[in-house]
């Protein structure tokens, strides 16, 4: 397995864990007071756009050459670390 490989498999699992995460804060947010919700969704809404947006990114990482997907990491990185503090941000407020 390539170091590619390796990282792929390794921010894949992550951003699955966080979506799992992301799943249970979606059935709290629905037992929330009526005047809340609104809130959650919209907190929920800007959870699901990072999320796609980090899983964009790690497809571009998977389907780039052996020599250049190492450039992607840094934007990878960044989007992860993105997603997981706002993800951190939501769950403390549920």
């Amino acid at each position: 397995m390539s170091k590619q490989d390796v990282y792929v498999a390794k921010m894949k699992l992550q951003l699955d864990e966080m979506n799992v995460h992301m799943k249970e804060l979606e059935v709290k947010a629905t037992e929330a007071k009526e005047d809340a919700k609104a809130k959650y969704e919209e907190e929920m809404d800007k959870l699901r756009a990072q999320s796609k947006l980090a899983g964009a990114k790690l497809a571009e990482v998977q389907a780039a050459a052996e020599g250049s997907w190492h450039k992607m990491v840094a934007d990878m990185e960044n989007l992860r670390t993105a997603f997981t503090h706002s993800f951190n941000y939501f769950k403390s407020q549920v």
